[in-house]
């Protein structure tokens, strides 16, 4: 493998996946802002923003792992490092600002929807061809 080299389907999936998240926090803010509901929409974008922090530094690890090939235990804690460095992000957001921010969880989740959505794009355009 090409050092720093990503498969553009890698590529190609986080940018949806950016692009996704852009998209349903502009909705979200279109939406609950004029229902006097912006905190609610703020604390969704940050959990968007989250989620797609966690799958750049996703991508950035697992290439790194393909290059370097580190003990499966190390790269373990960089996946438990990174996930429970976004859950106490959310978990403070939710701690020090509620009860608007508990909606960081919630654009976890949608984020999670729309990762899950652009990987299968090219695995349905995969088996329509065979």
């Amino acid at each position: 493998m090409v050092p720093g080299y990503t498969p553009p389907v890698t590529r190609a999936t986080f940018r949806r996946s950016a692009m996704g998240a852009a998209v349903a926090g502009a909705i979200a803010v279109a939406v609950l802002a004029p229902m006097g509901l912006g905190g609610y929409a703020l604390f969704g974008c940050v959990g968007l923003a989250l989620g797609v922090l966690n799958s750049y530094l996703t991508m950035r690890s697992v290439l790194r792992f393909a290059q370097t090939r580190p003990s499966r235990a190390r790269f373990s804690g960089s996946v438990l490092g990174r996930l429970a460095l976004i859950t106490a992000l959310a978990f403070a957001c939710a701690l020090l600002f509620p009860p608007t921010a508990v909606a960081v969880f919630g654009g976890l989740i949608v984020y999670q929807f729309l990762g899950i959505a652009s990987s299968l794009l090219p695995l349905i355009k995969e088996i329509r061809q065979k």
